[in-house]
C-alpha cells in the first residue's frame, strides 16, 4: 500500500459528526451555541472564584480548575470543527493533529484526576470536618492541582509521540470530530494491535481507578449524611454532592464509552456522538450544574456584579 509522507506538508482530513449529519446546519448552530455557553459560564465562574475572597477555599479552587480545564478542552475541539464546516475545509496538518491529540488527552486526563480529588475534598469536608483544615489545606489543594496537570501532561505526551510515529496509509480521512488515538490508529499501515491493547488497558485503569475512588468517597459520604441529626445539614450535603455526581456521570459516561467499551461494541458514528458529549456538551453544562444549585456561588456572583457596577463611572 502506498504511503504518504507527512513531512512534506501533507495532513489529515477530519470527517466528523457535522459531515455525516442529516441536518448539518442545525447541528453546527447547536454546537456553536454550546461553545459560547461553555465560554460564558466557565469564564464567569472562573472570574467569580478569582475575585471573591470568600471562595478562596479548596472546594472552589478545585472547581475553578475544573472550569479552566473545560474551557480549554472545548476550545481545542469546537472552533476548528465549526470553522472547518463553514469553510468546507476539513484538513489538519500532521503537527496540528499531534498538538490537538496532546491537548485533548492532557486536559481530559487532568479532569479525570481532578474529579477524584474533588470527591476526596467532599469526603473530608463531610466525614472528617474537624480535620478538614489539615487534610485539605491550601498546600494540599495546590499539590492536587499540580499533580493533575503534571501527570496528565506527561501521559498525553507519551501517547502522542508514540501514536504519531506510525506510518499512515494514503487514505488520510479520520472518521472523527478531532484527532484521537482510536480513529487515528485505523489509518496506520503497520500492525497496531499490541498498542491498541495497551491503550485500552491504560484507558480502563486511568478512567476506572479515579471512578472507583469517587464511588468509594461518596459511599462513605452517603453513610455519614444519613446519620446526620440535622435535616438542613443533610440537605446541604446532598445538594453539593449530587451536583458533583451529575458532572462525574456526564464526564465518565462519554469517556468510558470511547476508551473502556471494546471497539467491536461501538461504531465510528457512536464514537463521534460520544466525543461531542464529553468535549462540548459536558463543558457547557458543568458550571451551570454547580452554580445554579450552589447558593455560595450565586451569592458571590451577585457580590461581584454589584462591585463592578458600583465602580463604573457615572455618565
Amino acid at each position: 500500500m502506498e504511503l504518504w509522507n507527512s513531512t512534506l506538508g501533507s495532513g489529515f482530513i477530519l470527517v466528523g459528526i457535522l459531515d455525516g449529519s442529516g441536518s448539518p446546519e442545525l447541528l453546527c448552530a447547536t454546537i456553536t451555541a454550546l461553545y459560547f455557553l461553555a465560554l460564558t459560564s466557565n469564564g464567569l465562574l472562573l472570574l467569580v472564584i478569582t475575585m471573591d475572597a470568600r471562595l478562596h477555599v479548596p472546594m472552589y479552587l478545585l472547581l475553578g480548575q475544573l472550569s479552566l480545564m473545560d474551557l480549554l478542552l472545548t476550545s481545542v475541539i469546537t472552533p476548528k470543527a465549526v470553522v472547518d464546516f463553514l469553510l468546507k475545509d476539513n484538513t489538519i496538518s500532521f503537527g496540528g493533529c499531534a498538538l490537538q491529540m496532546f491537548l485533548e488527552l492532557a486536559l481530559g486526563s487532568a479532569e479525570d484526576l481532578l474529579l477524584a480529588f474533588m470527591a476526596y475534598d467532599r469526603y473530608v469536608a463531610i466525614c472528617q470536618p474537624l480535620n478538614y483544615t489539615i487534610l485539605m489545606s491550601h498546600k494540599v489543594c495546590w499539590l492536587m492541582i499540580a499533580t493533575s496537570w503534571i501527570l496528565a501532561s506527561l501521559s498525553a505526551l507519551g501517547y502522542s509521540i508514540y501514536t504519531m510515529q506510525y506510518s499512515f496509509c494514503k487514505s488520510r480521512m479520520i472518521n472523527h470530530l478531532f484527532c484521537e488515538i482510536p480513529p487515528l490508529l485505523k489509518l496506520a499501515c503497520t500492525d497496531t494491535s499490541r498498542y491498541e491493547l495497551m491503550v485500552y488497558l491504560m484507558g480502563v485503569i486511568a478512567l476506572l481507578l479515579p471512578l472507583a475512588a469517587i464511588l468509594a468517597s461518596y459511599s462513605l459520604i452517603l453513610f455519614t449524611v444519613l446519620h446526620m441529626p440535622s435535616n438542613e445539614s443533610r440537605k446541604k450535603a446532598l445538594v453539593t454532592c449530587s451536583s458533583h455526581l451529575t458532572v462525574v456521570g456526564m464526564w465518565y459516561g462519554g469517556a468510558s464509552f470511547m476508551y473502556v467499551l471494546p471497539s467491536p461494541f461501538h461504531t465510528a458514528k457512536q464514537d463521534n456522538i460520544s466525543s461531542v458529549f464529553y468535549t462540548i456538551v459536558t463543558p457547557a453544562l458543568n458550571p451551570l450544574i454547580y452554580s445554579l444549585r450552589n447558593k455560595e456561588v450565586t451569592g458571590a456572583l451577585k457580590r461581584v456584579l454589584r462591585k463592578r457596577l458600583s465602580t463604573q463611572p457615572n455618565l
